[in-house]
């Protein structure tokens, strides 16, 4: 294409729409009760819309990570509030009340652009192709460099338009006083504006059936023939012409061919009756684009208000999640945490240690002679011991360090970045608070509780494989600790058997 048209064809971004089409999408605005099925069914019938709609779901704003091939999916993304917004606020700004520069011969283009839309489609049925919202919206589109060409240059293309008998005709004058034609200006805007591959090459090949690479893009290009029957002074040569090109190309017979013919003739009263609205006063139209945009507001507003509802539910069921996820790692009696997620944290924390070369101590705990409460006093006050010893033994370490139930009365506490030494000190300090802090409250008075402990520590005088033999040294040491008369802390390293 000559480079000073391409660079007219650049700023090309909004088309016109047929005055029916954006009537009827400002009745869709103000009708609350609007569904996506209606409103795909208008936009799916206007080139125009079709290319705005796909253009924007492939935009960065959206983002997809899936590429959006057809008006559904695009339409899908987008939502019922953004499509009738956007649909709206392309056709509000069309002077609706008076037939615009050049509208009579671009009616043509949009009557065309439905017609093949359908042609392409049925086509394709009746070859077998699964395509048919993706043929549909290739045939709706494959004339769209007609609007473009009437839209950026109107003062060379209009009379162009006007003086051309037929399609044949128009291509012939486009070349002539263009150097292109109507197909390679859509095909080249349709890639401007990152449409599907597949659009930008049947747009491009539209016009040449043999230049075809498959049968859809075939279905395609002979989709504008199978219009042209309606559009043409001469019908009975026009579908001569179409059948022709089928019979060759798609290998359909005539019988097949009638079919798809009758079946494009059961839509065209609803497609007529776009073309045949009556244009009514500019004060009218006011009103009702005066309407359609409060009540795009109004639903703006509303998807606001649902956004926000999702937006707090999602909150909540996020929270309750954690809530699930966090009493599934504690444990039910105590609130540490349990066996399972003590075998989590702990692998986390070897691996910690091992890589920065750290210190990873580990205190195994079990409660002294916790059988004897239970046989005094039952095991509900022995649940509450247990309870209020690990609240206990909760508060005497840091919010860095991790308690966790180990089974019966044993508990495990796991101090990152500490070493042996100073473990052991803090273990006897706990033990030192924890002899002198009543458990529960019986007949007799307060209840007392002693433990014994045993601590291992993965660097320093040990290194270990791995977390099982970090676990088993500890509870080696915790065994020592009670054979040595209970009551007691003591850790691996020599010189720490002592109370």
């Amino acid at each position: 294409m000559p480079p000073e048209l391409t660079a007219a064809l650049a700023l090309c971004r909004n088309l016109p729409s047929p005055p029916g089409i954006a009537l009827r999408i400002i009745e869709l605005a103000q009708d609350p009760e609007t569904d996506i099925t209606t409103a795909a069914d208008v936009i799916a019938i206007d080139m125009a819309l079709s290319a705005r709609m796909l253009r924007i779901a492939n935009s960065p704003l959206y983002a997809s990570r899936r590429r959006i091939e057809n008006l559904g999916q695009a339409l899908t993304m987008l939502g019922l509030n953004a499509t009738v917004s956007l649909a709206l606020g392309f056709t509000v700004t069309q002077d609706l009340t008076a037939p615009g520069q050049g509208q009579d011969v671009r009616e043509r283009a949009w009557r065309r652009s439905i017609l093949s839309a359908l042609a392409a489609s049925l086509l394709g049925q009746a070859r077998g192709l699964r395509k048919a919202e993706e043929l549909m919206l290739a045939g709706l589109l494959q004339d769209i460099g007609v609007l473009v060409l009437a839209q950026s240059e109107p003062e060379r293309y209009l009379p162009l338009l006007r003086q051309a008998r037929d399609n044949e005709a128009l291509i012939a004058l486009e070349r002539e006083h263009l150097d292109c034609t109507h197909a390679e200006v859509g095909a080249w805007m349709a890639e401007q504006w990152d449409l599907p591959r597949y659009l930008v090459d049947a747009i491009a090949r539209s016009e040449s059936p043999a230049a075809a690479e498959d049968n859809f893009q075939a279905c395609v290009a002979l989709s504008g023939a199978v219009a042209d029957i309606w559009l043409s002074a001469d019908a009975d040569a026009a579908r001569e012409h179409a059948l022709q090109q089928v019979n060759e190309t798609l290998k359909l017979d005539s019988a097949q061919f009638d079919q798809v013919l009758a079946r494009i003739g059961e839509a065209l009263p609803e497609i007529s009756a776009l073309f045949e609205t009556t244009l009514i006063s500019p004060a009218r139209v006011q009103q009702l684009i005066d309407h359609a945009q409060e009540l795009a507001t109004l639903r703006n507003l509303r998807e606001m208000q649902d956004a926000a509802l999702a937006r707090q539910r999602a909150d909540e069921f996020e929270a309750r999640a954690n809530r699930l996820a966090e009493q599934a790692h504690r444990d039910a009696l105590t609130g540490v945490l349990n066996r399972r997620q003590l075998e989590a944290v702990l692998e986390q924390e070897f691996l910690r240690a091992t890589r920065h070369g750290w210190p990873l101590s580990v205190a195994f705990i079990d409660l002294d002679d916790f059988k004897k409460i239970n046989d005094a006093h039952g095991h509900l006050l022995g649940d509450q011991v247990l309870r209020e010893f690990a609240t206990q033994l909760q508060e005497h370490l840091r919010n860095s360090d991790t308690v966790a139930r180990f089974g019966g009365e044993e508990f495990i506490a796991l101090l990152p970045n500490t070493t042996e030494l100073v473990a052991l000190d803090v273990v006897r300090r706990v033990l030192a608070s924890i002899v002198n802090t009543p458990m529960a409250e019986v007949a007799d008075g307060p209840l007392f509780v002693t433990f014994s402990a045993g601590v291992a520590t993965q660097g320093g005088y040990e290194r270990f494989a791995d977390v099982q033999d970090l676990l088993k040294a500890a509870d080696d040491v915790l065994y020592r600790s009670k054979n040595l008369g209970r009551n007691r802390v003591i850790a691996r390293s020599p010189g720490t058997a002592t109370a």
